[in-house]
């Protein structure tokens, strides 16, 4: 008997089939619709997560002063955290514990982690590592149209487009089923577009490919848009019925001339002018960005500025056409919603909204006073973690943070510098690693719940096999950890009905799942919250109207200088999934390791060759890896996948204004070829510059 479920990895949640009780395996789904019954090469090996012998199966607490690990029973783990939790509170009250999640928890874990925060510790210091994932677009989102959702309309509305640009995204490698439709909009005489600072299989797909510095895709943006108004291609009639604020924005393109976006951009004029003409004369375009564009100090005005492109075109809310964001996470749209962040309450209300509090606290059954405000970003929360003012004690569900932090040299001494630190998950990670107590839960097709993929689409993930003895799911977790604390709320360990509790607490929220249940998802085979398409009549701000708002182009927070004089990218590769905690351990995908990406002309100045080591050194360390010399990339550019350890401890912890995401895209790097190096006096790989 197959059991209809979703792969473990990206946003597009594929719809997969799996038989077998033990080691399953996996077949094709071709009836989703997200999918048709394609996968790429992770989600057909997604059954290898299972039967490996790293797998966890019994509580460990570690010795900190031998560093040994030993197994311990359930209830000595739990009490052990408890009596930390306790500690920790009594030193410095509530916000001395911590919670941190993950953009790949189901809904109703995200759901339970948050009420565990606000009810059981009553601290306001939760965040999540979608916070690093979508966190500009949703920003952008909230204030452009009121409501954030990655794409108001199903993924195979892309294939109506006539044009459709991509805006930092890799499509094809980083979602392969998703690419098909790149190619149907183009066999019907559509053209795709791809902003991208390295020519990506993705690029190779597209009829017009622009090359931008890493951190200019807002002066792009306000380019053409300068370009639309000069042409007269601007759709007056919709800005005038539809939206506000276009006169600020009109003025404030004003001086983005196609030269001056060249000098900014390395873009040249003509093809600034090529994709405006192309835009300005086509029935239905599309934009849509990703983490390329978004994961900057600048990341949520860059989205506004190419809301701006669609808005004046009239494009958002027609068919075919419009603007959004490609979720990066398994999750990462419900695990925003429903409670995990540092700002929100479930159904995506603000927790500083009293009629919000209110809401859900009569839900939980406790006070609306009793509940914590607003608490520190993810980086922010992380860099405070064992300092005089911070945290002591840490829960983690669901996150690797030592691989996938900003600065993650400096995060991981943030880590080790708490009292406790508690880790749920399925394997000895490295963040698990740093851990006093590890506390081994279930995955992918263990356990049954729901997931949001990138349309807004919930679906069903069902269990399909029984996992090891020894092993219990994070409700169960989160559940028994209320109980030792005395919380007189209610935590379900049954993820239905913890869905029907969520429910609830989202009625009359921006992302309202009330009347969505596992039975409706089931026979739809996924329901769209807010409807399948959105803003075909109006905005969801009050007055039904969309905003426009002008950005001004800041640049990069970390230029290129003498001592560090090249840009440093990073991003995906095909058979690796974010921190590769599970993918690494995949025996039939293959695993590279890292390497640094450089033009030609750079490694002739180095006198580097494919394959040779070489050393990448920003302001905040070192990293060694082998090189790979394409003539793809910027000469001025080099790129290093984040999937190994070595990436993150390079990037940079600039903060967007807004939304609080790091900025990871870019910052200044230095390459020396490790022959020179070995010549200078001996370091650690990663140091502090």
């Amino acid at each position: 008997m197959a059991t209809e479920t979703h792969c473990p990895y990206c946003s597009l949640q594929c719809g997969m089939r799996l038989t077998g009780r033990r080691t399953p395996e996996v077949s094709a789904w071709e009836e989703f619709p997200v999918n048709r019954g394609a996968l790429c090469r992770k989600g057909w090996a997604a059954a290898g997560l299972y039967g490996g012998r790293e797998r966890l199966t019994s509580p460990l607490v570690r010795d900190r002063g031998t560093g040994e690990w030993s197994a311990v029973s359930w209830d000595d783990a739990l009490d052990r955290f408890v009596a930390g939790i306790r500690a920790a509170q009594a030193a410095k009250g509530p916000d001395g514990v911590a919670v941190f999640g993950g953009g790949g928890l189901t809904n109703e874990k995200a759901y339970a982690l948050g009420k565990l925060a606000r009810v059981a510790l009553g601290t306001s210091q939760i965040d999540y590592n979608g916070r690093w994932c979508m966190s500009s677009a949703a920003s952008a989102g909230i204030r452009a149209f009121g409501v954030d959702r990655g794409l108001p309309f199903p993924l195979a509305d892309v294939e109506e487009a006539d044009v459709l640009v991509l805006v930092g995204s890799n499509l094809a490698e980083t979602m392969p089923p998703a690419a098909r439709h790149l190619d149907r909009l183009r066999e019907r005489g559509g053209r795709v577009v791809v902003i991208d600072p390295r020519r990506t299989p993705t690029a190779e797909r597209a009829d017009l490919h622009l090359q931008p510095v890493p951190g200019t895709d807002l002066p792009l943006a306000l380019g053409v848009l300068h370009l639309l108004v000069a042409a007269g291609a601007v759709d007056e009639a919709y800005l005038a019925e539809r939206v506000t604020g276009w006169e600020p924005v009109r003025e404030s393109v004003a001086a983005w001339w196609p030269e001056r976006v060249e000098r900014v951009t390395g873009v040249e004029a003509t093809e600034v002018r090529a994709l405006t003409d192309m835009l300005g004369a086509s029935p239905r375009v599309m934009v849509l960005t990703a983490r390329g564009a978004e994961q900057h100090s600048t990341g949520s005005d860059t989205v506004l500025g190419w809301i701006n492109v669609a808005l004046a075109l009239g494009m958002v809310g027609r068919r075919g056409a419009g603007y959004g964001c490609l979720t990066g996470q398994g999750n990462g749209q419900g695990g925003r919603e429903h409670g995990q962040k540092a700002d929100q309450l479930p159904g995506y209300r603000r927790i500083d909204d009293p009629a919000a509090r209110a809401h859900v606290a009569g839900v939980w059954g406790v006070d609306p006073d009793s509940l914590p405000g607003p608490g520190r970003s993810a980086y922010e929360l992380l860099d405070a973690l064992g300092t005089p003012d911070g945290p002591s004690a840490l829960l983690v569900l669901g996150s690797n943070i030592v691989v996938s932090a900003p600065r993650a040299t400096h995060v991981t001494s943030r880590l080790e510098a708490l009292d406790l630190l508690v880790v749920c998950d399925v394997v000895m990670s490295e963040t698990a690693a740093l851990a006093d107590v590890v506390l081994p839960v279930t995955q992918w097709a263990e356990e049954t719940g729901t997931m949001t993929n990138l349309e807004g689409r919930v679906v069903l993930r069902q269990r399909a096999i029984t996992p090891p003895s020894g092993v219990r799911s994070d409700l169960e977790v989160i559940a028994a950890i209320a109980d030792r604390l005395g919380s007189t709320a209610s935590f379900p360990t049954d993820p239905e009905e913890v869905f029907v509790e969520l429910g609830r607490a989202s009625a009359g929220g921006p992302a309202d799942y009330s009347a969505i249940t596992y039975d409706r998802i089931r026979a739809e085979q996924g329901v769209f919250w807010g409807g399948e398409r959105l803003f075909a009549e109006s905005f969801a701000h009050p007055d039904g109207r969309a905003r426009m708002l002008a950005v001004e182009h800041r640049g990069a927070a970390e230029q290129p200088c003498a001592d560090y004089p090249v840009h440093l990218t990073t991003g995906r590769v095909l058979a690796q999934y974010q921190s590769g905690a599970q993918t690494r351990r995949v025996r039939s995908l293959p695993d590279e390791g890292p390497f640094v990406e450089l033009h030609p002309q750079l490694a002739g100045r180095l006198g580097v060759a494919t394959g040779e080591p070489v050393r990448v050194a920003t302001r905040r360390g070192e990293m060694t890896a082998p090189a790979r010399v394409v003539a793809t990339i910027r000469p001025d550019t080099v790129f290093v996948p984040f999937h190994w350890v070595g990436a993150n401890r390079l990037t940079n912890d600039a903060l967007d204004p807004a939304s609080r995401m790091p900025e990871f895209k870019v910052c200044a790097a230095r390459l020396t070829p490790v022959e020179e190096v070995a010549q200078r006096p001996s370091r650690d790989p990663v140091t502090h510059a």
